[in-house]
């Protein structure tokens, strides 16, 4: 069998795209988005979460726990692994991964970019058993709604250094970027640990400040339009390490586009979720976020 058809035999529900540094991602007909982004899913993995949370420095520790929230494909844990051993190939890591379809993982073991030996072992094994135990790592998968499995860790005390925070967008997937859930995320931050997403959404951001953690931007290295003003959001226990938000992004904070999305019991459906912010944001005082665009002249 051919490496396209072994992708069209094991990716039924999710069709695998390319993307521009030669990596694959599946598209997700349920969400209606990418899991990766089109400019590089291998790329995106290295920058906006292994580097995003300082691992290369992380990496001098003899041990570092990680918690990629929506493991997905593996990129994320796949980029963290590589960098940490690059830099210390003696660190011992722990890793949980909280992931609602295993589907998703195991049929990514067809696309998979040419990670090294001992990290492509490591994905295999946790696709096809959700546990791996070896000197180096210890790593595991919890499948399930992650509002659910992020209680088990809360309650087992699980420190992170290192918190991959990427479901899909708020947009499409608002209960994994509400107050409750992201409290519950940040109980699971070491003091000392970073966490890193792609989302720059003010409301995202909102949230994680009501979990009390301060946040700082991810820029963009050479933007060429008005509406790419960062790649994402970095959040601390600590402010230190991070690179300040802009005028721009402080004042988006303050806009309607601020309000976070709530989910006060963590089981309501997305579109209550929805509904529930676009409620709130219609009585708000706060400027629109349209007005806000054009003063800023984003387009």
């Amino acid at each position: 069998m051919t490496s396209s058809q072994q992708m069209a035999a094991l990716t039924p529900l999710w069709q695998p795209r390319a993307t521009a540094d030669g990596s694959f991602t599946f598209f997700s007909s349920e969400f209606g988005e990418t899991f990766h982004s089109l400019e590089g899913a291998r790329q995106e993995a290295f920058e906006k979460f292994a580097i995003a949370t300082a691992l290369p420095t992380q990496a001098q520790a003899p041990q570092l726990q990680l918690l990629d929230i929506c493991y997905g494909l593996g990129y994320n844990t796949a980029a963290a692994l590589e960098v940490i051993w690059h830099h210390n190939p003696a660190c011992q890591v722990t890793v949980v991964g909280l992931e609602l379809d295993l589907r998703v993982p195991q049929a990514a073991l067809a696309v998979m970019p040419p990670w090294s030996a001992p990290v492509q072992a490591i994905l295999e094994r946790l696709a096809e058993g959700q546990q791996v135990s070896t000197p180096q790592c210890q790593a595991q998968l919890l499948i399930g709604d992650a509002r659910q499995t992020i209680q088990d860790l809360v309650r087992q005390g699980f420190q992170a250094d290192a918190i991959f925070l990427d479901p899909f967008s708020p947009q499409r997937c608002p209960q994994l970027w509400t107050v409750e859930f992201l409290s519950l995320v940040a109980r699971c931050l070491a003091p000392e640990g970073y966490l890193a997403t792609y989302s720059r959404a003010a409301a995202v951001r909102s949230a994680l400040r009501e979990a009390g953690l301060h946040i700082g931007t991810l820029p963009i290295g050479a933007p060429q339009h008005s509406h790419e003003w960062a790649q994402g959001t970095v959040a601390r226990w600590q402010a230190d390490h991070l690179i300040p938000l802009s005028q721009l992004e402080q004042e988006h904070l303050q806009t309607r586009a601020g309000i976070p999305y709530r989910d006060p019991h963590l089981r309501d459906s997305a579109e209550t979720i929805r509904l529930r912010r676009q409620a709130e944001q219609q009585v708000s005082h706060r400027e629109s976020t349209s007005r806000w665009r054009n003063r800023w002249g984003i387009t």
